[in-house]
């Protein structure tokens, strides 16, 4: 009986730390049966009862857990207590002393073997035996199987055979584990099991690894010069069978159980901590209860505050802090993301100044939709440069909380979407992409899978064309699903009213701006500060006095010297221009004047930057930049490459540049200044109130002003706009009145929008008949402002006069389908195969018909010696008009070409007689198409740049800016995936289909082969390829599993927040490649669910 409490006793203690976090109802004494006497299998089973309860665990206890807990209790040494060693003792009584034994016999002899040498080289050794006893065929035996092996041995059969047939049965019965098991166990059992259970697990199944985990654990493993845990627990696996074979050679005699569990005690004190600690795994546990828990409240609840960080994780607030510096929201982005609306799910347009935090309330509520509601979203912005920099800002998230970041932009982007069966997607893309993803998600009927869909800089539904593809977007959305949420936002809203109707959404509005910023205007060499008070809103401020000599007077008029020399070189200052030659001519101008001491600020780093300009110009750097950096200056406008641009932003915000003459783009496209630890005080200085010969409008004088005094840097912020004498009352008109409305842009250009969006609403089957036709487009934001547009004539008649001109075109037809329950006809809308393709391929209606023709005049004569006729189709239209042919340089290029590629001249139709005359400045008399020689001349460019890979060579040879080429470039990539999704939707061009698809790979990058992979990574361009390839990051796998501290040191002119975006970015390219291979992978081996049923009676039928 006393041994019998000493038993239970040691049981109970033995659990005491599990107990601590597991809680589940133990069984009346009553029912117990002989508990002491338990066999092994029941044994077996009631320790898995144990360690897998199904009860939640707690969240306080296991905050604290570690890999080093200690789950026996107080017993510091078994060797104290004489009562449990009495009973490994007993336990450990050899048959031949005990008699007859039961189930606990069995026990101690298949410990026993398990540490029996012979049993290790079993098996290792005999597959064939182990392949008869699969894990998986193999049931648990009883105890009368244990005790026919031991009569067995006294009979004197093989002892040795019987006891490792019994220890094949049994071990693989107690091996195969979940991981939640192997958590309990100590380092030096887990390696102990992983070299039991090796020889088993080869052959449990047929199946073979997948591809894809093969690449991502090639990709994500450590350096093979860093040891692994299993090394070391191997080695330690070493020295417990060392002892355990000096054991069974010194002794005849069988090893006590109490000896071989004091080795074991010795294996796990000596087994190192596992890489993965216990403490690590109980905090992925707690983040993602604390993710479940606010997906449930932010079902359920309607408060203000719906969690540790408004219903996420607090592991948010801290990735918020790390990555942008910020500690605390302002009130009003609390006040925004706790609005009724926004819990409600309610469509919101929120519009504050620049510079209010508008972008970081629209990340907090994209991470809710990922993270909590478990859906899609999409992130739709201006420009592909903001589109780059938000998925390298947004991956570090993406790696932390699991989701994919996608970026489209260029010729960036999948269609459709690959689905992903695990993890959600955020797309961040461009207005043009957008449109397209929309489209190839409601053909695939998943649209709805589009949680939440973002829109900055709402205001652009007012420009032009590209507000025309926004609104086709969002009224698609807002048709097709009526589950997904849509978010705007803008600095510039004035007709807000019709846009919320548009949207059907609320509006959120403040004046909160974290800077001060103070309006001026110049006029001669007075100054005024704008003050909507007074009755002119001038009121005098000072005089501006600076000693200007005559010469500089005549140079320098406006007195920007003056204006700047202010501010630089201790504070930072942006200067807009009306041109991009006014940007280059005010930063030389402002140079020859300024103080020789300017060049000895920052020395070091600004000559840093002209090296980092002449690498990116392969050792060609601008005359200008080369002028003016050593003084701080430089000028910013898009005749620039991205790498030039991108690196001129980076030194200014750090501080290298104290001045950029920039054009307005600047305004819109780059976050300036973006941080700043030395400057307390910024100026903006509009040059001109013009933007090239249109004056400026109100949204973009509050765009350019906005740039001024940017939270985070700046104290104090100041901006001032010169005019002259004449402009006066339009200064202060354009300061005074109010923003400009937003006009729906669908009947910009001859009613274009609207052709396009009704053939897209017909080919994806949307609408197919008038009255739907009518119903959607009620529901435009052209829709909510057709009386303000159609006076003289019907809304009606307008889609009707559309829909006629798609059908002259041979785009749709219509198609009497079927009667209707009071016996008439009735119309049906549906588009042609020429219609489809140009729908699918995103294909400019102006263009679609010559760009047939082209492809079927190319199937007739194509030039496949040479890569230059391929160029010219998908040479884009409507960048033609930009470049003006110079037909000495053309005629040049045309002899410099061999006899191949002079026979593309004369197919295309530009002959060489016709370059002669035209270089020559002769009359032409024959015929030759104006628009087709200019598009060839762009052609040519193209195909220079191509050959030859040099931006600056091209770009001397051509007499055009190294922006333009680099603008053509991405248009061709972009407009080449257009024309090959085209092609695909157009049997007669199936030859084009593959040769498209390799242009279009070698157009997005245009380098070297082996830097394409690097050029992948978002952000990532021709130069800091080079470096990186010459570092040793040869491909993205390198870079994903790259140091940043170590890149920083590595590359040239990396700050530690490039590199640890470019790390970032790469892990997230990395597995979202992993993840498309496995979803192929599962899609190839999934059964049909189709899938006619195979049994014997219908073989035997057929």
């Amino acid at each position: 009986m006393d041994q019998k409490q000493d038993t239970n006793q040691w049981v109970s203690k033995r659990k005491r730390a599990r107990e601590k976090i597991i809680s589940y109802k133990r069984p009346s004494p009553s029912k117990k049966k002989n508990t002491n006497c338990m066999s092994l299998p029941e044994m077996i089973v009631k320790g898995e009862e144990e360690i897998h309860p199904e009860t939640p665990l707690n969240k306080d206890y296991m905050e604290q857990l570690d890999s080093q807990e200690d789950l026996f209790g107080d017993y510091d040494s078994f060797a104290d207590e004489s009562g449990f060693l009495a009973q490994l003792e007993d336990v450990g009584r050899s048959p031949a002393e005990s008699g007859k034994e039961d189930g606990k016999d069995a026990a101690a002899e298949f410990l026993m073997t398990y540490q029996n040498l012979n049993l290790l080289n079993y098996l290792q050794n005999d597959k064939n035996n182990i392949c008869k006893h699969p894990a998986k065929n193999v049931s648990l035996a009883t105890g009368e199987a244990v005790k026919d092996s031991l009569i067995g041995q006294k009979s004197g059969l093989n002892s040795n055979a019987a006891s490792e047939q019994i220890c094949i049965e049994r071990f693989s019965v107690l091996h195969p584990r979940s991981p939640d098991e192997y958590d309990e166990l100590p380092s030096s059992q887990l390696a102990l099991s992983e070299h039991f259970n090796s020889p088993l697990r080869k052959y449990e199944t047929k199946e073979l690894q997948s591809e894809t985990n093969r690449v991502l654990n090639c990709c994500l493993t450590d350096p093979p010069d860093v040891p692994s845990v299993l090394e070391n627990e191997t080695l330690n696996l070493n020295i417990v069978q060392n002892q355990s074979r000096t054991t069974n050679s010194g002794t005849s005699r069988r090893m006590s159980l109490k000896d071989q569990m004091k080795n074991a005690m010795a294996g796990n004190a000596m087994a190192p901590t596992p890489k993965a600690s216990r403490s690590k795994q109980m905090k992925e546990i707690a983040l993602s209860e604390e993710i479940n828990v606010a997906m449930k409240t932010i079902e359920t609840t309607s408060g203000a505050d719906m969690g540790p960080f408004y219903g996420l994780p607090s592991k948010v607030k801290d990735l918020i802090f790390q990555f942008k510096g910020i500690k605390e929201l302002y009130e009003w982005q609390h006040t925004c993301l706790t609005l009724e609306s926004v819990q409600s799910r309610k469509n919101l347009i929120y519009s504050l100044p620049t510079s209010g935090g508008k972008t970081l309330v629209a990340e907090i509520l994209i991470m809710q939709e990922l993270l909590c509601r478990k859906n899609d979203a999409l992130f739709i912005l201006p420009y592909v440069a903001i589109v780059q920099e938000k998925v390298r800002g947004l991956s570090a998230f993406g790696i932390e909380f699991n989701f994919l970041v996608e970026e489209y932009a260029g010729s960036k982007g999948k269609f459709p979407p690959i689905k992903r069966r695990q993890k959600k997607s955020l797309y961040i893309a461009t207005i043009e992409k957008a449109h397209s993803l929309v489209n190839a998600l409601i053909e695939t009927e998943r649209i709805t899978s589009l949680g939440l869909v973002v829109v900055d800089e709402l205001h652009m539904l007012g420009e032009g064309s590209r507000g025309a593809v926004l609104e086709m977007t969002l009224s698609k959305i807002l048709y097709t699903s009526k589950t997904t949420q849509i978010i705007g936002m803008s600095a510039t809203l004035n007709n807000v009213s019709d846009l919320q109707h548009f949207l059907k959404a609320e509006h959120f509005t403040s004046n909160f701006r974290p800077v001060q910023l103070k309006e001026y205007v110049k006029i001669c060499d007075k100054i005024y500060e704008v003050d909507n008070k007074s009755e002119d809103y001038f009121t005098f401020s000072r005089i501006l006095s600076y000693k200007y000599s005559s010469n500089m007077e005549k140079i320098d008029p406006d007195h920007l010297i003056a204006l700047v020399t202010e501010v630089i070189p201790n504070y930072s200052c942006l200067v807009f221009c009306p041109t991009k030659k006014n940007c280059e001519n005010v930063s030389k101008m402002l140079c020859k004047y300024l103080n020789k001491s300017f060049i000895t600020i920052k020395e070091k780093e600004k000559c840093a930057v002209i090296q980092e300009l002449k690498n990116i110009g392969n050792g060609m750097v601008c005359p200008i930049l080369r002028n003016t950096v050593p003084y701080g200056l430089a000028y910013h406008h898009s005749g620039l490459t991205n790498d030039e641009r991108k690196l001129i932003e980076d030194a200014y915000t750090a501080g290298i540049l104290c001045l950029l003459a920039c054009t307005s783009t600047l305004a819109a496209g780059v976050n300036l200044p973006a941080r700043r630890f030395i400057l307390f005080f910024s100026r903006v200085i509009l040059r001109s109130p013009y933007v090239a010969r249109d004056f400026l409008k109100r949204s973009q004088y509050k765009q350019m002003i906005g740039r001024a005094g940017r939270a985070g840097m700046d104290t104090e912020g100041e901006s001032l706009l010169i005019a002259q004498e004449n402009d006066k009352k339009l200064v202060s008109n354009l300061i005074s009145k109010p923003l400009e409305g937003c006009y729906s842009n669908l009947i910009y250009d001859n009613e274009k929008g609207i052709k396009d969006l009704l053939l897209s609403l017909i080919g994806l089957k949307v609408t197919q008949t008038l009255h739907q036709i009518v119903e959607f487009m009620a529901g435009t934001l052209l829709g909510v402002q057709q009386q303000q547009f159609f006076k003289e004539k019907s809304f009606l008649e307008v889609i009707e006069q559309a829909l006629e001109a798609l059908m002259e075109k041979g785009l749709i037809k219509d198609k009497i389908s079927s009667c209707n329950n009071e016996g008439k006809m009735y119309h049906k809308l549906e588009v042609t195969k020429l219609g489809h393709a140009t729908f699918k391929g995103s294909i400019d209606l102006a263009y679609c018909d010559s760009l047939n023709m082209d492809l079927k005049k190319g199937l007739e004569g194509l030039v496949l010696g040479n890569y230059l006729h391929l160029i010219y189709l998908v040479t884009p239209y409507d960048i033609v008009s930009q470049c003006i042919p110079d037909w000495m340089v053309y005629f040049r290029q045309f002899h410099q070409l061999d006899a191949v590629e002079q026979k593309v001249f004369a197919t295309v139709g530009v002959p060489e007689s016709f370059l002669t005359k035209k270089a020559s400045c002769q009359t032409v008399k024959k015929t030759v198409d104006d628009f087709v020689a200019a598009r060839f001349y762009l052609s040519l460019v193209l195909y220079s740049l191509f050959k030859e890979m040099n931006t600056w060579a091209v770009a001397q040879k051509f007499n055009v800016s190294r922006g333009f080429l680099q603008n053509l470039l991405n248009s061709a990539a972009t407009f080449s995936s257009s024309v090959q999704h085209f092609c695909e939707e157009l049997e007669e061009f199936w030859a084009y289909h593959a040769l498209f698809k390799d242009l279009t790979h070698k157009l997005s990058y245009c380098v070297k082969p082996e830097l394409v992979p690097l050029m992948e990574v978002s952000g990532v361009q021709e130069a800091r390829a080079r470096q990186l390839y010459k570092a040793g990051y040869k491909s993205l796998t390198y870079l994903a599993n790259a140091n940043p501290e170590v890149l920083v040191k590595t590359i040239e002119h990396m700050s530690k927040r490039q590199a640890n975006q470019i790390v970032s970015s790469a892990k997230m390219l990395l597995n979202e490649k992993a993840e498309a291979l496995q979803e192929e992978v599962e899609e190839l081996l999934r059964l049909p669910i189709d899938l006619p049923l195979q049994t014997e009676s219908t073989v035997n039928a057929r």
